[in-house]
């Protein structure tokens, strides 16, 4: 923890030297820090001592992404690393793996994210701009239209939410985004469950720091609890 701790504040001091993005300072940082490594033979996962753990990295297992994809991380980390992926914008990559790899919409931006978190060009819940986002989800026992009203409607999100908020764009009853006083963005989504059911999921986009992210997750969780409060029978 010290030494995470240790990093971020060299980013930060980088940053506010450089102006560049919290990922383009780190990895400014650890290339300097850690030198590169001999090239050499290709080993089979698992095999040497020491070598990194892709699937923890990348936030899933070898055994989903090799199901969906036809391809484990490692053979993933390879084939990306030979086109200049590590180089090239999130949008450039996912492109690159849809294209070429031709893997579905979904899990092509699994296997974009996994390698962007492998490579050091993200950290888990970052973004590539340096910004974080977290997400919450909760089935609530109440008609998605009840749910909807709950969020759009001022009055009655004041009940379980406190927060001055602006509602940017409503989709009834399927989405809205809000405002939040920091700048921030809450774009929020919503889907019939059936039997008097349904379910909200958010994500909190544009936060700035990891610290941040840690306490809105617990803020949402939280807010969302008092939302199935307020509107439930």
């Amino acid at each position: 923890m010290t030494r995470d701790k240790d990093l971020k504040r060299i980013v930060r001091a980088r940053m506010k030297k450089t102006g560049e993005s919290y990922t383009a300072a780190r990895a400014q940082i650890t290339a300097k820090a850690s030198p590169r490594e001999p090239a050499g033979p290709s080993v089979t996962a698992g095999t040497a001592a020491g070598k990194p753990d892709y699937a923890a990295l990348a936030g899933m297992s070898d055994a989903v992404i090799a199901e969906k994809t036809g391809c484990t991380w490692e053979k993933w980390v390879k084939s990306l690393d030979y086109h200049g992926a590590a180089e090239m914008t999130h949008r450039e990559i996912a492109a690159l793996v849809h294209s070429k790899y031709k893997v579905a919409d979904w899990w092509t931006q699994a296997v974009t994210v996994g390698y962007e978190r492998i490579k050091g060009l993200r950290e888990r819940g970052q973004r590539r701009n340096g910004t974080y986002e977290v997400g919450k989800s909760r089935t609530i026992g109440v008609p998605v239209d009840d749910l909807f009203v709950a969020w759009s409607d001022a009055r009655a999100r004041r009940r379980w939410l406190k927060e001055s908020v602006k509602v940017r764009t409503a989709n009834a009853p399927k989405s809205i985004r809000l405002g939040w006083s920091d700048g921030t963005i809450v774009a929020v989504g919503f889907t019939p469950k059936g039997k008097g059911k349904s379910s909200v999921s958010l994500q909190h986009i544009g936060l700035p720091d990891r610290d941040t992210a840690d306490r809105m997750k617990e803020y949402w969780s939280d807010r969302l609890h008092a939302l199935s409060k307020a509107i439930t029978p």
